[in-house]
């Protein structure tokens, strides 16, 4: 087991964004990333794998698929691999989002379990 406290993950910087690594094992990892007003993440996507997204403080716009889309604090949001997305701290205040990234198995993994 292990256990991290999760606001030691939480720092800004002006110039650009953060990604503090909170967990990464296999295939799998856990971060935050941190914005101050205005910063932005790229538009990209993760092929052959799950996003998982919280917005742990402040409020920003999440865009996906070319939509936009409201993402406030408490809020969660399940991107697929395929789907390409991106976010923007629209807000006054700085803003965290906690994110899990896990791959999905291979197909022939799959037809193993």
């Amino acid at each position: 087991m292990e256990k991290k406290n999760i606001s030691e993950a939480v720092q800004y910087q002006e110039e650009r964004f953060t990604k503090k690594i909170i967990f990464q094992k296999g295939d799998s990892v856990v971060f935050v990333l941190n914005f101050m007003p205005g910063q932005k993440l790229p538009v990209h996507k993760h092929p052959g794998a799950d996003v998982y997204i919280l917005a742990l403080h402040g409020d920003g716009a999440i865009h996906v698929n070319e939509e936009e889309f409201s993402f406030v604090q408490g809020e969660t949001i399940y991107i697929a691999g395929d789907e390409s997305f991106a976010y923007t701290n629209t807000s006054s205040s700085p803003s965290s989002l906690h994110v899990v990234l896990s791959k999905l198995p291979s197909p022939e993994y799959a037809k193993e379990i």
